[in-house]
């Protein structure tokens, strides 16, 4: 478990961005699914920065990639910005 993780929450405009931090792992994957499906229905475009993450673990990706919704997956409401934002290409 990525015990350096967090996933600083705000809002601007009606978006949602969620700021990652630290190493992303399993235990990542499903803090921030968790975080997508409470927010998700209320905002109008979800921006995930992912500049700040220092490691990003294979099996977290995985994890994220096999529990994101598909719908969610299909439209353009889910931004991956940064650096880091091809690894957690669809």
């Amino acid at each position: 478990m990525a015990s350096n993780f967090k996933i600083c929450v705000y809002r601007n405009n009606g978006d949602l961005h969620l700021k990652l931090r630290g190493d992303f792992d399993g235990t990542s994957a499903h803090e921030l699914l968790n975080v997508l499906k409470n927010h998700y229905r209320e905002s109008e475009q979800i921006l995930i920065h992912t500049k700040d993450l220092t490691q990003i673990h294979s099996f977290g990706l995985q994890i994220f990639n096999k529990n994101i919704n598909i719908s969610t997956k299909r439209n353009n409401r889910l931004v991956f910005t940064g650096e880091n934002a091809s690894d957690f290409a669809f």
